[in-house]
């Protein structure tokens, strides 16, 4: 086993080599990628509870992912990717999540992080960057915590240069990009995204993610140490005047990375808490053993009234949600076709539409919320408390979720859908609407 040089063992990517080749091939349509979403999940779920225990670095879970074409779902065919809408990736984060909470959401990451040109950058940089992470399979994690100072960007004539640390990065650790963002320094109304190689003297992680929940997420923190990047890899910068786009930049089209990333996290919370039904109904067919003290005693777990009729609001209740986060991830398939990852006609689109979609994503945040943790913590009402033994592993999704939903107070998701409703608002684009 590596070590890193942390705390926290590597998993051996060795574990799924045999996936390298069976999954070769890499789906056509929509259904064969969900089927390859399933076929993940499935292999995840046999020992996420152990590895959940184990906090190591998902080396091995990257390589998996890598075998299954999914970090390419998003990527142009002429490069090597399936080409597939947004609306589809948020289904795969979803059935990833199902088997492994963790790897779903770092799979959710990768996919915005890939395809941060794509929004922020010019056609040339999207296009060249698509490339590269497509044709080479490559993992992208981000160093992008709005909640920490602004990493300083210090200009040069051949580039810039990022200094600086944040406390929370998704993936680092395990990728082979990092995506940086910071401010100008003396000018921190001006901002500058870039992507560059994780590996490199000025990128150190603490390996210090020991968290309740989503173990297996490397959301550490990371030092950002002297770290240059040439002026053409300024995204949405034009590299001779060494300033903003106004085409790329400044226009409505690139703030749609954040209600995109709210919504990857919509979707893996929606998975969790699939995961965390179909996991406990298993255990109650299973394992459950019915009460026999209350008067109307069953033989069977399964015809216990109050087993049956849980189970069955909860899964309305999923269901209910499945159907609204599907709605959002249209609605992302709208704006995305109408208003093209190719760049055209980018300024038409408004702060009307865009805050729109940002209200579909709040209310499938709210919802995925509220029922994900409900069902999460709900399950062992009636699975029983055997369900509570360490090998069951059934904690693992109300940890994974109580973990994520505390990224930014959902609170602040239905007064923003209050203002929508009452005033006609629509959200200013904020870090995290």
């Amino acid at each position: 086993m590596a070590t890193d040089g942390n705390k926290h063992p590597s998993s051996d990517p060795a574990v799924y080599l045999e996936y390298e080749s069976k999954w070769a091939a890499l789906p056509t349509d929509e259904e064969g990628w969900l089927q390859r979403a399933r076929d993940v999940a499935a292999v995840l779920a046999q020992d996420a509870a152990e590895r959940d225990k184990a906090n190591k670095s998902p080396r091995a879970e990257v390589a998996l992912l890598k075998h299954s074409g999914l970090t390419k779902i998003l990527g142009p065919k002429q490069y090597g990717g399936g080409d597939q809408p947004w609306s589809v990736a948020f289904k795969a984060i979803r059935e990833v999540a199902k088997g492994d909470g963790s790897i779903g959401m770092i799979l959710g990451y990768h996919l915005l992080w890939s395809r941060t040109a794509n929004v922020v950058g010019s056609p040339e940089q999207a296009d060249r960057l698509q490339q590269l992470i497509i044709s080479n399979n490559y993992f992208v994690g981000g160093a992008v915590n709005p909640r920490d100072s602004d990493l300083t960007i210090t200009l040069g004539d051949a580039g810039f240069t990022f200094n600086g640390a944040k406390h929370f990065n998704t993936g680092g650790v395990v990728s082979d990009l990092t995506v940086l963002e910071g401010a100008v320094a003396g000018r921190p109304e001006e901002h500058i995204f870039a992507v560059v190689p994780t590996v490199q003297p000025g990128i150190v992680f603490a390996h210090n993610w020991d968290n309740i929940g989503l173990r297996l997420t490397e959301s550490g923190s990371v030092s950002i140490n002297d770290v240059s990047a040439p002026w053409a890899d300024a995204l949405g910068w034009d590299p001779e005047l060494k300033k903003p786009d106004p085409a790329v930049l400044g226009i409505n089209y690139g703030s749609l990375l954040l209600p995109t990333i709210q919504n990857v996290f919509v979707n893996f919370y929606l998975g969790i808490a699939q995961g965390a039904l179909d996991t406990a109904a298993k255990y109650t067919v299973a394992n459950t053993r019915a009460w026999p003290y209350g008067g109307d005693n069953k033989e069977k777990a399964t015809d216990e009234f109050y087993i049956l009729s849980t189970y069955g609001n909860f899964l309305a209740h999923l269901r209910a949600a499945e159907a609204l986060v599907d709605r959002a991830g249209l609605e992302a398939d709208k704006l995305y076709s109408q208003y093209s990852d190719a760049h055209q006609n980018r300024a038409s689109l408004t702060a009307r539409e865009r805050g729109e979609y940002a209200e579909w994503v709040a209310s499938a945040k709210v919802v995925t919320t509220d029922t994900g943790l409900r069902v999460a913590a709900g399950v062992f009402e009636v699975a029983g408390s055997r369900a509570t033994a360490s090998k069951a592993g059934l904690d693992r999704f109300w940890r994974d979720l109580r973990t994520h939903t505390l990224h930014d107070p959902v609170a602040y998701k239905n007064r923003e859908l209050g203002r929508f409703l009452l005033l006609d608002e629509v959200p200013e684009p904020t870090w995290y609407t």
